[in-house]
């Protein structure tokens, strides 16, 4: 049949090389009368990972690397599986016999290697997260340096620290400067005013002077009568 040639060819994607025993192994097919269970449609891996980096989807998949017995090389034959057409639990069904056949992996082993691939991304996402606080300043490393984003916060409150100090004492400054001008500008007033008084004595004493000099010579003058009497 069509459907179990694409099985075959699914399957053998995952044979493990030079195991040629495991190439005969035969596909094992649910037995007629047994309760289907309703499995959801597997994940798309592309899907769920188009905005990732490339470095986070690699280091993920680093962390998934198994001996070809593991869950992870089950789900992989799961994926290739149902482009042949098999859905549910057919499809479920129908990988884990092939790759019982393979491996000799049996159910319970199986899902403990799920379980501890779920507990494996579960430990590596609390590092990640710890190093992600440690990073934001969130959590200190007593182990280690603190990070960039630590420095840089350090760096902003003494600057920042600085910078209040300054502006300190640029308002005494200030302070300090409006007052020398007011004083400035008083004492400016002050002499102006000074100056604006003796120039009018000096204007009044000009003016007496001039008047008493030009009396004195008219008055002070001898007449030409006295001049002859004299004589």
């Amino acid at each position: 049949m069509p459907i179990l040639d694409n099985i075959t060819k699914a399957a053998k994607g995952f044979f493990i090389e030079g195991d040629e025993s495991a190439a005969g192994a035969p596909v094992a097919v649910p037995a007629a009368g047994q309760p289907a269970v309703a499995a959801p449609p597997p994940a798309d891996p592309a899907a769920l990972m188009t905005q990732a980096e490339q470095r986070h989807i690699d280091h993920i998949a680093s962390l998934l690397v198994g001996d070809g017995k593991d869950f992870g090389t089950y789900a992989k034959m799961v994926n290739s599986m149902a482009s042949s057409g098999l859905t549910g639990p057919l499809l479920y069904q129908t990988a884990f016999s092939a790759f019982a056949a393979l491996t000799g992996v049996d159910r319970p082993a199986l899902l403990a290697s799920a379980e501890q691939l779920a507990q494996k991304l579960a430990d590596d996402r609390a590092r990640v997260l710890q190093r992600h606080r440690e990073k934001l300043g969130e959590s200190t490393n007593a182990k280690g340096p603190p990070g960039p984003l630590t420095q840089f916060q350090q760096e902003e409150a003494q600057l920042q620290a600085e910078v209040a100090a300054l502006t300190q004492q640029l308002t005494a400054k200030s302070q300090q400067l409006s007052e020398i001008q007011q004083q400035a500008q008083a004492e400016r007033q002050k002499t102006q005013a000074a100056l604006a008084s003796y120039e009018l004595a000096n204007a009044a004493a000009v003016a007496d002077l001039q008047a008493h000099r030009q009396a004195a010579q008219s008055f002070l003058t001898p007449s030409p009568s006295a001049n002859h009497s004299t004589t």
